[in-house]
């Protein structure tokens, strides 16, 4: 991270919200989506930063949306985001990378760098790559000084909005395998996991809500990330984990996700039960 944000007052101090920490902290992290359902760039940033800055961790692009811009525009988006104290991803890009060798993906992981990204996401949804070559990919990005997230999950082909039925058809893989290959690269330094929606809540009949525990349980809450991409799935996670759960979203939807951490609205089942305990003030 280049910056720390700056300390603001919010409005209505005397109205009691649930207490967070400040940037940056380690628990209760939102990431959200970078353009890529929406074309967006830095004036449409400076808004959402101005308004909810504050509440933000993180920015990640999505497919690989970067590579269509300016250089000059990626350069303006990432160091806003610093300014604000925000660190920015790259999103599971290098999934298409991997396909183009060895040397394209040291090249690519030096160019990240360069233009000031400080995550490297490294997914699979579509590709089948050995353990211990997502073990060399989180030591690659770490040797160029950046952090490595790797994104896991149990669906085949997940990632690329492919319907439900395409999804069934290539079935399930066992979470035990997932959550050993996620301890594994927590081991190598990463220091955090990315737990892929499709297979869990998304593109799925009924939700398979016992994976998450099973995460939860193996690896502990702080050292995981949840997409939640709807939010009656980041409100099925708080009700479940707690205002403090780590969880990516659409940048659209960060004012109505913050509002449920803080606990001063929600829905039907969870209005004024969103509570957290803390000494001291922010």
């Amino acid at each position: 991270m280049k910056s720390k944000s700056r300390k603001v007052e919010r409005s209505f101090p005397f109205l009691r919200l649930n207490e967070r920490e400040s940037k940056p902290r380690k628990r209760g992290l939102t990431e959200i989506r970078g353009p890529y359902y929406s074309a967006y760039g830095r004036r449409h940033l400076e808004d959402l930063f101005e308004t909810m800055g504050r509440y933000i961790d993180s920015l990640k692009f999505a497919g690989g949306s970067f590579t269509l811009m300016p250089e000059g525009v990626v350069r303006d988006i990432i160091d806003l985001c610093h300014k604000h104290g925000v660190l920015v991803s790259t999103g599971g890009f290098i999934e298409r990378v991997l396909t183009q060798g060895h040397d394209v993906v040291r090249q690519y992981v030096r160019e990240c760098r360069n233009l000031g990204f400080d995550i490297i996401e490294i997914s699979a949804g579509f590709l089948s790559i050995p353990t211990d070559d997502w073990l060399r990919l989180i030591a690659l990005a770490r040797k160029c000084g950046l952090k490595a997230k790797p994104e896991v999950g149990i669906q085949f082909g997940s990632g690329g909005g492919t319907n439900t039925s395409e999804l069934e058809s290539e079935g399930t893989s066992d979470p035990t395998w997932t959550i050993a290959q996620a301890s594994r690269f927590l081991d190598a330094g990463a220091d955090i996991v990315m737990i892929e929606s499709e297979g869990i809540t998304e593109n799925v009949r009924s939700w398979r809500t016992d994976v998450p525990a099973r995460f939860i349980n193996e690896l502990g809450l702080d050292r995981l990330m949840f997409e939640a991409s709807e939010p009656d799935v980041f409100a099925w996670y708080i009700k479940n984990y707690g205002a403090e759960v780590n969880l990516f979203i659409d940048h659209s939807q960060i004012v109505q996700l913050e509002c449920l951490r803080a606990g001063i609205w929600g829905t039907k089942n969870l209005w004024g039960r969103v509570i957290t305990y803390k000494n001291g003030r922010e």
